[in-house]
């Protein structure tokens, strides 16, 4: 018997004995499903997302009301200037109205108080709030020698009445004038009957204030305090009655001087810029006059400014910017190129078809624009802006491009900063004839980019930045200054 009978190959299995091999079947994976409605409520009803919640929501109103604090104590603790209080005499644009205006307007038109009307309306619509009346009286007789019904001033009460009633606040200039009279001469504590009447006749007519010489013999503290008693009487929390001390000397007395006499009877005092001068001051006259007053400050008197003395044309408009932009009220007037009646007198002379006075109105026609928007743009300027009517005042150093030169260049630059809070305004004049540039390194602590507010030929718009500033001769520039991230 073969041992391999039957036997088809090695290891091979055969019959029934014979079974397939086993292949492992492949398991599905476990899919993802969503939280059905009833599991998330179980899932979040937990205790411990309730407590994340509480927390988060927490959290979220801690850090708001943190936030919030930190603000309110950065504007309660920050610096911040406090507006003071103004009487309407230190908010007011006054204006110097001489007789001999209403005399000329008489003489252009049939009727007085009409043209007188239109002129005040003119003054209006220029910004100017108080009327000044000068030449009102005769400096020989005494303007409080008064009879029982004032008939001696019809023309000055209907001129008054005339300024009332277009709501001016008018004031009398009295100064030079024979105040007491000769029943006077031995002065008493207490006003004269005669005194006190012509003092409240005139409070009566509508007068706000009298404007009075530190030559006068109305200046003593005897008569301002009987003056401030009748005062009183006709006063009121918005229309206060004043006194307006004009000085006639070129230096103005120390603060000490008035030690015996109570400044604070007198209400403002009229300082002239330039010194009183029988000829044209030269320019470097002008330039250490302005300086002068610059450097010199009182802050324990409100003072009122004006030009006073003489100088050339090409200073008028320079001078203008100085008076509107110094701390204190403006005491202002108008030249030829803005003065309404000025003006209608060359309409006159056009429509009677002189060929002259046409081809003057024509040549002149820019000028009298651009003075009239310079007074205007600088009038409107300073009744809303804080920095220039109470700001505080820094008079600046100067320092040219050709600063390297080892003299100053004569006249000199001046320039001054008016500020209130972050606002400043940048008055810059050159007085000289020759144009000046402003050096790289002048004023190095003050923002370098502003814009241009007013100048004297209102030619300069938009804005600009000091170190390429460069001043046109006889030219004054008013600059709104910014600070990085101020959009004041």
């Amino acid at each position: 018997m073969t041992l391999n009978a039957g036997v088809t190959g090695y290891g091979s299995v055969t019959g029934s004995d014979s079974a397939p091999l086993l292949v492992p079947q492949p398991q599905a994976l476990p899919q993802w499903l969503p939280l059905t409605k009833e599991e998330l409520e179980v899932a979040a009803g937990g205790a411990g997302w309730r407590r994340a919640r509480r927390y988060l929501v927490l959290l979220f109103w801690l850090t708001w009301l943190a936030m919030l604090t930190t603000a309110i104590a950065v504007v309660v603790k920050s610096p911040r200037p406090v507006e003071p209080p103004l009487k309407w005499w230190q908010k007011t644009l006054f204006y110097r109205l001489e007789r001999d205006v209403r005399t000329e307007m008489q003489g252009l038109a049939s009727g007085g108080a009409e043209a007188l009307s239109e002129h005040l309306q003119y003054l209006r619509s220029l910004g100017i709030g108080a009327l000044i009346l000068e030449g009102q009286f005769e400096k020989k007789a005494s303007y409080l020698s008064l009879n029982g019904t004032g008939e001696r001033f019809g023309p000055q009460i209907d001129d008054l009445m005339i300024c009332v009633k277009a709501n001016f606040k008018v004031l009398l200039d009295v100064c030079d004038l024979d105040l007491m009279g000769p029943q006077n001469a031995e002065k008493t504590s207490n006003l004269s009957a005669t005194e006190h009447y012509a003092l409240r006749f005139w409070l009566e007519q509508g007068v706000a204030g009298f404007v009075i010489c530190d030559t006068d013999a109305a200046y003593s503290e005897q008569t301002l305090l009987g003056w401030n008693d009748v005062f009183k009487e006709f006063s009121s929390a918005d229309n206060e009655r004043i006194v307006v001390l004009k000085e006639t000397k070129d230096v103005s007395p120390p603060l000490k001087f008035f030690s015996h006499i109570n400044f604070t009877l007198v209400d403002t005092f009229m300082r002239s810029i330039l010194p009183s001068s029988q000829h044209l001051l030269s320019e470097t006259e002008v330039a250490d006059a302005i300086e002068t007053h610059l450097q010199t400050t009182e802050d324990d008197i409100w003072l009122s400014w004006t030009v006073g003395g003489k100088a050339s044309h090409h200073l008028k408009k320079l001078l203008l910017v100085l008076v509107m932009t110094l701390p204190g009220s403006p005491v202002v007037w108008l030249d030829e190129d803005i003065n309404q009646v000025q003006n209608r007198s060359l309409n006159i002379g056009s429509l009677h078809g002189d060929p002259n006075e046409t081809s003057v109105i024509h040549t002149d026609e820019w000028k009298k624009h651009s003075a009239s928007a310079l007074f205007t743009t600088l009038s409107h300027t300073r009744a809303r802006e804080e920095a220039l009517l109470f700001g505080s005042f820094t008079f600046l150093p100067f320092n040219s491009s050709n600063s390297s030169l080892p003299f100053r260049p004569s006249p000199p630059i001046l320039a001054y900063l008016r500020s209130w809070g972050c606002v400043h305004f940048l008055v810059v004049i050159n007085i000289g004839s020759k144009p000046n540039a402003l050096g790289p390194a002048w004023a190095g602590h003050l923002p370098k980019v502003g814009v241009f507010v007013a100048n004297t030929g209102m030619a300069r718009l938009g804005s600009t930045t000091l170190d390429t500033l460069e001043l046109r001769p006889h030219e004054a520039i008013l600059i709104k200054l910014f600070e990085a991230g101020s959009y004041s």
